[in-house]
């Protein structure tokens, strides 16, 4: 049996128990706060609600195009306060992950990136070297030469030992093909997310999850490890560092297979779908197992419930 999610726009008691049970918010952000440049109304005012009722806001983003500093700046941007405390990426979930978690050999410390600045910026941060990402060497054809020398090796770095996805504005076919044969000689095969597609300007866009995808194909399906949302890993390092009861937790989002799957699975005591994005109603999940615990069509009609909440 399906679980029902309740709908809570309209409902000021409903919005009200809800946001009662919950301590912290974890907020995607495209889809959700905004779509593209375009800021959804009520979204400013929520935020202030929240926070004026003592509740904590984190803003997790599969986005890895932005390092945290550069999300808080699109973030403050849009007329949201916030600090880089606040802001948990894809790319600083990755970052943590290499240096932290994953045990490489002493000679194969080196990252090759598919992907933009946010990623080399938070590999950086952890001192992470790293070849590929922005390199203007790579924005190009590929040659007849390169064919030669990537087969041969001479075009590979022998320390690469990741090799990790995220969105690349700048794909192409010699990105690709360094990519499949760092990963045929050994590489770690890891991304910061894995969707599909991104909201934007109110309809969809290839997401990070479009730039692995050939990877994965000439892999023969192998899969990378994702350390973005609906990834636990990216969970464990945001409790990690916030230091929240999970239960008293909520995950809102637009987004079904990341963001309601990503709170469910880490059973935190809640999760908020908007409509604003990717779900576009109740019909999405009626046959789904992924079920947010209740849903509203846009953030905003959380307010008249939140200004009837206990302050602190």
């Amino acid at each position: 049996m399906v679980t029902q999610a309740k709908y809570l726009t309209g409902d000021k008691d409903g919005i009200e128990e809800f946001i009662s049970r919950f301590d912290v918010f974890l907020f995607d952000c495209d889809g959700v706060l905004w779509s593209g440049e375009h800021l959804f109304e009520g979204t400013v005012e929520t935020l202030e609600l929240l926070r004026s009722k003592g509740k904590q806001v984190v803003f997790v983003t599969n986005n890895s195009t932005k390092s945290r500093a550069d999300y808080k700046e699109k973030i403050t941007s849009m007329g949201i306060p916030a600090t880089v405390d606040e802001v948990f990426g894809s790319s600083y979930s990755a970052a943590i992950y290499i240096s932290r978690i994953l045990q490489l050999p002493p000679n194969k410390k080196t990252v090759f990136a598919l992907g933009e600045a946010g990623i080399e910026t938070e590999l950086d941060s952890e001192k992470i070297p790293h070849i590929g990402g922005t390199d203007p060497l790579l924005n190009r054809l590929i040659e007849k030469d390169d064919y030669a020398d990537i087969a041969s090796g001479i075009s590979l770095d022998p320390s690469v030992g990741v090799v990790l996805c995220g969105l690349d504005f700048h794909l192409n076919y010699l990105k690709l093909s360094l990519a499949f044969h760092y990963l045929r000689n050994g590489a770690v095969f890891l991304a910061t997310n894995i969707d599909t597609t991104l909201p934007s300007s109110s309809t969809l866009f290839p997401g990070a999850g479009a730039c692995s995808a050939p990877l994965v194909t000439m892999l023969g399906g192998k899969q990378p490890t994702s350390l973005g949302k609906p990834s636990q890993a990216m969970m464990d390092a945001i409790e990690g560092k916030f230091r929240f009861d999970r239960q008293r937790a909520c995950m809102i989002g637009d987004r079904l297979d990341t963001d309601i799957q990503f709170g469910i699975e880490g059973g935190l005591g809640g999760t908020l779908c908007v409509l604003t994005g990717v779900t576009k109603g109740k019909q999405d999940w009626d046959d789904e197992k992924t079920v947010p615990t209740a849903w509203v069509d846009k953030l905003g009609d959380l307010r008249e419930g939140i200004r009837r909440c206990s302050s602190p």
